[in-house]
């Protein structure tokens, strides 16, 4: 019975009571009250089991919807595991054919033997080939000197950034001297001398070429008349710029570079290229290697990779390096700036090792270099000195146990 009933009900029985009251006895009228008080008690309590049939009903709505929500994601679940085994049969039946395939592919015993062989001479013939390629680099000049030491110094001027790079072109009878500022740009300067690098900010005009294609880092170079740099936005792309009309000729990637800059203390240039006697090469370090200075040696007409030597020369602390018919000389220093020394070198000649040979010095300037260039017709160093355009002149020995042929 609802409550709304049981109150109806009530109703009339008080309507009742209250007739009898009017017209009962004394007696009468005890008993009414008293059951006037059990039916005030019964209400209560009716009142009080309805409120709590309508929290069990909220409950038991909340635990449905809970269960239905369960059921769902568990219908999901179902599917997609429904789906991932059909995927597995799928590829199990595709693995049993495979392996049909191949059991029905395998080569007999002899048919291996041939193979290996056959690999064999091939990787002979690899070895031969690039045992070749060194003995052509050995015998292409007569090489055979190596670093004493840097005997002097001398600051030339300070213009453009911190950091930056310049040098001559090595090639013979050229004198022009080029400078690019900073770590990233697409603009060469040209000057027709060294005097006339002095004296541009006077009288002397200087040339700006503008290049197809930004650089990246400090380790441009110009040679024979070509611009090599390290193009921006390119992990270990090399490109080959004519600066007669400001054209790219070609350009080259190099193996294994890019994923580590070539010196630590230069963070932001990951390929040096290089120039000694013995022609155009590429300096980077490789994580493979631990870290350690890989030189590659480039054919300057075609840029083709020559050969590739791992060196045991570590990047970190390195601030740049440059090479000596052969021999690659790493400079290190400290990253607060300090006096640079030369503590490791590579000759491919296997000639000259770097624990047989002392740690050398530059002269006294308490800084760093952004960059280092060779030049091996002036037998003298091109560096950008935290700004200054700087020139060592260099010392050289004869090494009395190349052999000639």
């Amino acid at each position: 019975m609802s409550v709304t009933a049981f109150l109806v009900v009530l109703l009339s029985f008080y309507q009742t009571v209250g007739s009898v009251h009017s017209q009962g006895s004394p007696h009468d009228s005890f008993i009414i009250q008293y059951l006037e008080r059990r039916l005030s008690q019964m209400e209560e309590r009716m009142n009080q089991c309805e409120q709590k049939t309508v929290g069990v009903t909220q409950k038991t709505y909340d635990l449905s919807s809970e269960i239905r929500g369960y059921l769902s994601t568990l219908n999901v679940v179902r599917s997609e595991v429904q789906g991932e085994m059909d995927s597995m049969s799928a590829r199990v039946d595709r693995v049993e054919r495979e392996l049909e395939y191949l059991e029905n592919k395998i080569p007999t015993q002899t048919d291996i033997e041939m193979e290996e062989a056959l690999l064999e001479q091939q990787i002979e013939a690899a070895e031969l080939d690039l045992l070749k390629k060194k003995s052509n680099i050995k015998v292409e000049k007569d090489c055979s000197i190596g670093l004493s030491q840097i005997k002097s110094l001398k600051i030339v001027k300070k213009a453009g950034d911190t950091y930056g790079s310049w040098f001559k072109d090595p090639s013979q009878g050229s004198a022009k001297v080029y400078l690019l500022s900073g770590i990233s740009n697409n603009t060469l300067l040209e000057y027709e001398s060294l005097l006339s690098f002095i004296e541009s900010n006077t009288t002397t005009p200087v040339k700006v070429l503008q290049l197809p294609f930004p650089w990246i880092g400090t380790g441009q170079l110009v040679y024979n008349g070509f611009l090599y740099y390290h193009k921006a936005d390119t992990p270990n792309q090399i490109l080959k710029v004519d600066l007669l009309n400001g054209t790219m000729v070609d350009s080259t990637l190099v193996p294994g570079a890019g994923r580590l800059p070539v010196y630590s203390l230069n963070p932001n240039t990951y390929l040096d290229v290089a120039v000694d006697e013995l022609g155009l090469w590429v300096i980077h370090a490789d994580p493979e290697y631990g870290g350690n200075l890989v030189i590659t040696k480039l054919d300057k007409g075609s840029l083709a990779v020559e050969y590739t030597w791992d060196t045991k020369c570590r990047s970190r602390d390195a601030e740049g390096a440059f090479l000596i018919c052969g021999t690659l000389y790493v400079v290190y220093n400290t990253r607060y700036g300090g006096r640079s020394t030369i503590q490791c070198l590579y000759d491919i000649h296997d000639i000259i090792h770097s624990d047989e040979s002392p740690v050398m010095f530059f002269p006294k300037r308490y800084t760093s270099h952004s960059s280092i260039h060779y030049h091996p017709g002036d037998k003298q160093l091109y560096a950008w000195d935290d700004g200054y355009q700087t020139i060592y002149k260099v010392e050289t020995h004869k090494n009395d146990q190349v052999t000639k042929e």
